[in-house]
């Protein structure tokens, strides 16, 4: 995740654009994909805008159906500038740093 984050600060991640159906599929995801991110665009001031995909449980309560499948996939947009994602990227590694390598 930390990667992914610091890609974007640098530029180097892809918009991540509807496909033909209009289905929008997240450009980092993970093996249990409650949660996944994909990069929507950049300002000019350098800006990202990037698209946190909430599913299953992590999905509010109002986008499940009755038996708590999920319905819909849910999307929140977030702008950070690149420093914002640098200090994020380096709290996602400090938090992960007790943890060893597998």
């Amino acid at each position: 995740m930390s990667g992914w984050l610091r890609a974007v600060a640098a530029g180097t991640v892809a918009v991540t654009e509807p496909d033909a159906d209009g289905e929008l599929s997240p450009g980092m995801s993970f093996i249990e994909p409650v949660v996944a991110f994909s990069l929507v665009g950049r300002s000019e001031g350098g800006t990202a805008v990037i698209r946190v995909h909430l599913s299953l449980e992590a999905a509010p309560p109002w986008r499940q159906g009755d038996d708590g499948a999920d319905v819909c996939q849910y999307a929140v947009e977030v702008r950070m500038d690149a420093a914002a994602l640098l200090h994020a990227a380096d709290q996602w590694d400090l938090s992960l740093a007790p943890f060893p390598s597998r």
